[in-house]
């Protein structure tokens, strides 16, 4: 019960970290005079997707990766899916042209290089059942390709997106050091016990540590999108939410399996593929649902339509163990 009731401190500790990163660094760099537009493209994307960042690290450094793994899948399942739909279900969204045809192929294109990087066997015949570290390298390079262009796009576009400005607290130099450190401390400590905790449950219930990361600690690191998701349809500013979906997708396959890759090669699981094209669909039906009725909108039909099939996948991936 112990290890159980340290499993959820650690994915509570996660999002907390998350939290207080994404308020430090956010008010640093308001004092640096960075531009919002930039702290809410790199600071705060970079802060939302830190839980899995930090997760994946300790499992590459313990050996885990399956777990790493299962948590980019199932995180990305869950903001396509799950926080879309929830966010759509509160209040319909708003759908930008700059996501349908920007970020939305970004992120399917991502999803194709992770296919790609997963298979050496199946495309060139060549017996390598991990993303090595030249992969992890060139997802890497992609990512970076991604971060130049948005941010050349939004210089391009400053007029029209200065009305979006993040509000970012004006906080001491103490607050902010204690802000970031603690992130950084909740989130280091967070990762190793959701780790270890994934690890034991898994043992426990003879499961996969794949299942595990990929259903409770994917919704856990998941939820600070669900958050901002579910607060802007509140607000009935839902026009950034697809398009922070979309960018959450990108960062986790080519910065967060970059960086794992690099520590330590990823070893695939044997089902992989199955998962990864459902990733495709998902990310594919997002577009077509688009155009389905209102276009550049995405209801509240849709919404419910998005939260059904997450929960066919997690059903899926129950039965399959």
């Amino acid at each position: 019960m112990i290890q159980y009731i340290l499993f959820l401190l650690g994915i509570f500790l996660l999002v907390k970290g998350a939290n207080y990163l994404i308020n430090g660094a956010s008010s640093l760099a308001a004092k640096m005079k960075i531009p919002t537009l930039i702290i809410g493209l790199t600071v705060v994307s970079l802060g939302t997707t830190s839980p899995e960042l930090f997760v994946n690290i300790i499992a590459a450094i313990k050996g885990t990766t399956e777990i790493g793994f299962g948590n980019i899948i199932g995180a990305n399942m869950t903001t396509i899916l799950l926080v879309l739909g929830v966010t759509a279900l509160i209040y319909p969204i708003k759908v930008e042209r700059s996501a349908i045809w920007k970020e939305i192929p970004v992120a399917l294109l991502a999803v194709i290089v992770l296919f790609i990087v997963s298979n050496y066997l199946l495309i060139d015949k060549i017996n390598i059942n991990s993303i090595t570290r030249v992969s992890g390298l060139l997802m890497l390079c992609f990512f970076a390709i991604f971060i130049y262009y948005s941010i050349e796009v939004f210089k391009q576009n400053k007029k029209k997106l200065e009305k979006r400005k993040i509000g970012v607290k004006q906080n001491s130099n103490l607050a902010i050091a204690a802000m970031i450190i603690g992130g950084i401390i909740g989130l280091f400590i967070g990762a190793r016990l959701t780790v270890d905790g994934a690890v034991f449950t898994a043992q426990q219930l003879g499961l996969s540590q794949f299942l595990i990361s990929a259903t409770i600690i994917s919704i856990g690191t998941s939820l600070p999108e669900l958050v901002t998701g579910i607060t802007a349809a509140r607000k009935h500013e839902t026009g950034i939410v697809v398009g922070n979906v979309a960018g959450a997708t990108i960062f986790n396959i080519f910065w967060i399996l970059g960086i794992t890759s690099l520590i330590t090669p990823i070893t695939i699981p044997s089902f992989i593929n199955t998962d990864i094209i459902m990733m495709g669909i998902a990310t594919i039906l997002l577009l077509v649902l688009i155009f389905i009725g209102r276009k550049m909108e995405i209801e509240r039909w849709q919404g419910a339509l998005l939260i059904l099939l997450y929960i066919a996948y997690i059903i899926f991936i129950i039965i399959r163990g």
